[in-house]
C-alpha cells in the first residue's frame, strides 16, 4: 500500500479559500494555472503579510513522481492605479499660480486642467507632523508626531515614534503587490535613531518603502545635502558644483520608475515624492533665479503682492467677491512704504530666490510626470499633488536671514545692512537663507498667519490637485469639501480597491482616522457635503477645532519667530477663544464668539474629547527650548566618548552634545616627519558648529557662531613630529539644560572659558560671552578624521581636509551642570509665579 498518498491540486484549489482565505485568484484577466511560475493572486488584505498558502502540488519520495506548485505572486486588484503622491514644503495657499499666486507652477496648472482642484485640504501646521499623518492616515499625535522629532518629548503623542500598530500606506501597498519608493525629504525618522547604528525600522525602508533616495531631517542644503540611498550616505555632489538635489531627485525618480517598467511592466508603483522646496534654505539654480527676477513680480512689495493674489483668487472663483482680507499686522511686520531702500532691495532678492525655488521644483516634478507619460502609464496613474505641508514659513522673521540656523539659536532679526554681505550669493551654497515674513504673510492669502499657527487657516489650509485620466472625467473641476491630510491614505486604498489591514506582522492595527475623498472624483458628487465633519488642530499650545463649518480657535499669542521665555503653562484653558462661521466667512476674518457663547463651549468640549482620544495631552506651549531636551539617543546617560579611528557622517541627534555644558576634548595623535594638518573633530558646518584641527601644523579649536562670528583658540607653534596630546577644555558658567524641566531657558547659551592645551600645557585661553544655546547645523554631521559637506571656517580649509597625523585616541568628556537645592527652589518659585 502506498503510504504517501498524493495531494491533488484540484482538491486543494477548492479548499484553498477555506484554509487560507487571504488568497483569492485574480479574476480580472485570464489566470495562469494555479501553482504555475506565473500564477498571481490578490489578497483580502486583512492580515499582512498574508499567511503562506498551503502547498497545492503533489509530493512523493522522488521528484519525477511529484508535482511542483509555486505560491502565487501577490498582485493588487485588476485596474489598481499607479500612485504618485507629491508633497511640497512650507508653501501656503497663495504660492502656486494654480490657486491665484504669481509664481509660475506650470506642472500643477496642467494637472489641474486635466483633473481636479481641491481648495479645502488641511495640514497640521508643521512639517513632520503633517508627513506622519499623510503616510499613516492617522492624526499626528496618534502617531507620536505632535511636534517635529527634534522637539520630541517622552509622551506617546510627542515621542516621534510611529508605533507598529499604525502601518503606513507604503507598507500596505507593498504587501498588496505594489513597488514602493520614497524620494526627497524624510522628516519622520526619530532624530535619536538616525545614525548608522540604527535601528532602521522607522526609516523609509523599514516603513514599507522598498527604495529611498533623499535626506533625513527637516531641511537640507540642496547643494550638499545629507543624502542617503536607502540607509547608506552618498555624496554624488563631490566635485560637481552645479549639482542640485531638486534636479538630482527627479533624475533618480525617473530612472527608478523606468527601471521598474522595464523589469516588471505590469507591476503598479507607489512613489512618494517630497522635494525640499520651499523649506529654507531656498536653493534654486541661477537659471531659475534669473527667470523669476526678469518677471519683476515683487517690486511693489508684499502688501501689493497680497492684493494681487487676492484679486486673482476672486477671478478664479476661489474666494467670494465680497470677501475681505484681515488687516496687515503693522505692529509685527513693517509696511513696505516704511522700509529703507536697502531693506526693499534685500527683501526683493529674498523673495525672488524663494519664488525661483518654487517654480524650479514644480518644473522638475513635471519632468517626473512626463517620464510616466512617456512610458504609457499616465492614463492609469493617480497623481495627488499637495501644495505645502503647512503654511508658508515665517521662521526667517521680519527681516529674513542668510542663515536659518541663527534663528533657531535666538538671532531673529539680523539688520539688512549685515545681510547685504550675502546679497550677491543669496540662494547659493554660501547661504542657508530665508525670506522676510512679510512675503510669507502674502503667500498665505486669502488667509493670515503662517506655518506653526494651528489656530489660523494660514497655517493649516493647503490646496491640492488630483489627476487620474482613466477615472476623473470632470476635467478642470473644483472641489471645496473639507479634507485633511489623514484622508489621503484611505483615498489611495479605495482607489486601489484595497481595505486597511486589521493586522500587520501579528499586531492588531489601530483604525484609520481619515476619511476617503475618492467620492469627490465623481462629477455627480462635486457639491455634496464633506464626509469629514470634525477635525482638531494643535501645535505647541495653539489649537483649533473644526466641526460642521464652524472653527473654534485660540487667539494668536506669539509670532512664529518669537520664542517666549516663559511658555503658557495652561494652553488648554489659559486662552482667548475665537469662533468663526466658515460657511459665511471662509478666511477667518470675523470673530463671532461673543454672539455664540454656547457654541464656543460645545466646540471646546469636543476638542477636549478629541484631545483625550488622540494623545494630545499633556499640552505644551514651549517652542525652541524643546530642542535642548534630552532624548533616548545612543549618547543618553553617557558622559565619556572614546574613538580610536576616523569616522564620518554621525548625525547631530545621535552624536555627543557639548552645548550648555563643560567639556574636555583630548586627541592623542602621532605627527609624521614633515608635520601634519587636517580635521581631528568637527560637528556642524558653515552655518554653525565647531572644529578641532591642525592648520599649518598648529592646533586650532574654533566655534562658528552661526556664520556671524568665529571664536578661535590657536597654538603658537606647529606640532613637532612625534606623539602629542592636544586638548580643548571649556568651563561653562550657566545652569545648563536642567532648567528646562522648570519651564525656564535661563541655563542655556551662557558663556565660559576655553583653554587649548598641548601635552598638558595651556597654549591659548579665551572667554566666550555667549555660547550656542539650542542646536548646531542639523544637516551636518559629527566627523572624526575629516570633514564631510561644508566646513566650519572656509578661510582656514576646504573639506574633506583629512587628518594627516595618525589618530590614536579621541576622548570627549562632558560635565553637564547639576542644579543645587537653592537653584531648584528658585526655579520652582519662578515657575509658580509664571502660572499665576
Amino acid at each position: 500500500m502506498d503510504m504517501l498518498r498524493p495531494i491533488k491540486t484540484t482538491v486543494l484549489t477548492g479548499l484553498l479559500a477555506l484554509v487560507s482565505p487571504a488568497f483569492a485568484q485574480d479574476t480580472g484577466q485570464p489566470a495562469a494555472a494555479a501553482g504555475s511560475p506565473n500564477a498571481t493572486s490578490t489578497i483580502d488584505g486583512r492580515q499582512l503579510p498574508p499567511p503562506p498558502p498551503v502547498f497545492g502540488g503533489v509530493i512523493k519520495e522522488q521528484a519525477l513522481q511529484s508535482e511542483p506548485w509555486w505560491p502565487p505572486r501577490v498582485t493588487p486588484p485588476d485596474g489598481a492605479p499607479n500612485v504618485l503622491l507629491i508633497l511640497t514644503d512650507d508653501a501656503g495657499f497663495g504660492v502656486p499660480s494654480t490657486f491665484g499666486g504669481v509664481i509660475p507652477t506650470e506642472t500643477m496648472d496642467r494637472l489641474a486642467a486635466e483633473g481636479l482642484r481641491f481648495t479645502n485640504i488641511h495640514s497640521t501646521a508643521l512639517c513632520s507632523p503633517t508627513r506622519a499623518a499623510l503616510i499613516t492616515g492617522r492624526n499626528h499625535h496618534s502617531v507620536g508626531f505632535g511636534v517635529i522629532s527634534e522637539q520630541s518629548t517622552g509622551y506617546p503623542g510627542y515621542n516621534s515614534i510611529i508605533t507598529r500598530d499604525k502601518a503606513t500606506i507604503g507598507r500596505v501597498l507593498l504587501e498588496n503587490g505594489y513597488a514602493t519608493s520614497w524620494f526627497g525629504k524624510d522628516h519622520n525618522v526619530p532624530a535619536f535613531q538616525s545614525s548608522q547604528a540604527g535601528p532602521f525600522d522607522l526609516w523609509p525602508t523599514g516603513l514599507g518603502f522598498e527604495y529611498f533616495y533623499g535626506f533625513v531631517g527637516g531641511d537640507a542644503n540642496q547643494w550638499q545635502p545629507n543624502l542617503y540611498r536607502n540607509t547608506t550616505p552618498i555624496y554624488p555632489f563631490d566635485g560637481n558644483p552645479e549639482w542640485n538635489l531638486v534636479t538630482a531627485m527627479a533624475d533618480d525618480a525617473i530612472a527608478h520608475i523606468t527601471d521598474l517598467h522595464q523589469i516588471a511592466p505590469d507591476k503598479p508603483f507607489f512613489v512618494k515624492y517630497a522635494p525640499g522646496a520651499t523649506h529654507a534654505p531656498h536653493h534654486p539654480t541661477k537659471e531659475w533665479v534669473d527667470k523669476i527676477a526678469a518677471m519683476d513680480l515683487f517690486d511693489n512689495g508684499y502688501e501689493a503682492l497680497r492684493e494681487t493674489i487676492f484679486e486673482n483668487q476672486k477671478k478664479l472663483g476661489l474666494v467670494p467677491q465680497d470677501a475681505k482680507l484681515a488687516p496687515w499686522p503693522a505692529d509685527k511686520l513693517k509696511p513696505w512704504d516704511q522700509l529703507t531702500e536697502t531693506e526693499k532691495k534685500l527683501f526683493i532678492r529674498q523673495v525672488e530666490v524663494f519664488a525661483a525655488y518654487a517654480a524650479y521644483s514644480d518644473h522638475e516634478i513635471g519632468r517626473v510626470i512626463q517620464a510616466i507619460d512617456d512610458l504609457g502609464k499616465l492614463d492609469n496613474t493617480l497623481i495627488i499633488y499637495i501644495n505645502g505641508d503647512n503654511g508658508t514659513s515665517a521662521e526667517g522673521g521680519p527681516m529674513g536671514t542668510p542663515n536659518e540656523v541663527a534663528w533657531f539659536n535666538g538671532v531673529a532679526e539680523m539688520p539688512a545692512e549685515t545681510q547685504m554681505k550675502w546679497y550677491d550669493v543669496w540662494g547659493t551654497e554660501e547661504t542657508y537663507n530665508h525670506m522676510s515674513a512679510g512675503w510669507s504673510w502674502a503667500f498665505d492669502t486669502p488667509f493670515d498667519y503662517f506655518k506653526q499657527n494651528a489656530n489660523r487657516l494660514g497655517g493649516i489650509r493647503q490646496n491640492m490637485v488630483v489627476s487620474w485620466p482613466q477615472k476623473i472625467t470632470d476635467k478642470g473641476g473644483r472641489r471645496d469639501q473639507f479634507m485633511h491630510v489623514i484622508d489621503v491614505m484611505p483615498t489611495i486604498l479605495e482607489a486601489a480597491g484595497l481595505e486597511a489591514p486589521l493586522e500587520v506582522d501579528g499586531i492588531l492595527q489601530s483604525p484609520i482616522e481619515g476619511t476617503s475623498f475618492a467620492y469627490t472624483f465623481d462629477k455627480a458628487n462635486a457639491d455634496v457635503p464633506s464626509r469629514h465633519r470634525t477635525q482638531y488642530f494643535e501645535m505647541m499650545g495653539q489649537w483649533a477645532l473644526y466641526h460642521d463649518g464652524w472653527l473654534l480657535s485660540t487667539k494668536v499669542n506669539r509670532m512664529p519667530w518669537e520664542t517666549p521665555g516663559k511658555p503658557n503653562p495652561d494652553p488648554l484653558n489659559n486662552q482667548v477663544l475665537e469662533l468663526y462661521d466658515l460657511t459665511t466667512d471662509m478666511n477667518q476674518t470675523t470673530d463671532v464668539a461673543a454672539q455664540n457663547p454656547d457654541k464656543v463651549e460645545e466646540l471646546k468640549a469636543i476638542f477636549v474629547e478629541e484631545a483625550k482620544k488622540y494623545q494630545i495631552f499633556p499640552m505644551d506651549a514651549s517652542v525652541t527650548t524643546r530642542l535642548a531636551q534630552p532624548r533616548p539617543n545612543i549618547t543618553a546617560g553617557r558622559d565619556e566618548f572614546v574613538y580610536t579611528r576616523p569616522m564620518t557622517g554621525l548625525p547631530q541627534g545621535d552624536s555627543p552634545s557639548i552645548l550648555n555644558s563643560s567639556y574636555t576634548i583630548t586627541a592623542e595623535i602621532d605627527v609624521p616627519e614633515g608635520g601634519a594638518e587636517g580635521m581631528i573633530l568637527t560637528s556642524g558646518g558653515r552655518f554653525g558648529g565647531y572644529g578641532f584641527y591642525l592648520k599649518d601644523g598648529k592646533p586650532v579649536f574654533l566655534w562658528n557662531m552661526v556664520n556671524l562670528e568665529r571664536i578661535a583658540w590657536e597654538g603658537p607653534e606647529a606640532l613637532a613630529p612625534g606623539k602629542h596630546a592636544v586638548a580643548f577644555d571649556f568651563e561653562y558658567e550657566g545652569l545648563g539644560a536642567a532648567t528646562l524641566a522648570f519651564g525656564s531657558a535661563s541655563g542655556l547659551g551662557k558663556g565660559g572659558k576655553g583653554t587649548l592645551k598641548v601635552d598638558g600645557k595651556a597654549v591659548a585661553s579665551k572667554e566666550m560671552k555667549h555660547t550656542l544655546p539650542m542646536i548646531l547645523q542639523w544637516d551636518e554631521a559629527f566627523d572624526i578624521g575629516s570633514d564631510t559637506l561644508t566646513g566650519v571656517n572656509d578661510a582656514d580649509y576646504k573639506p574633506p581636509f583629512p587628518l594627516t597625523a595618525k589618530l590614536e585616541k579621541l576622548t570627549i568628556k562632558v560635565n553637564r551642570p547639576k542644579l543645587s537645592d537653592a537653584d531648584i527652589a528658585k526655579l520652582k518659585d519662578a515657575m509658580l509665579k509664571a502660572s499665576d
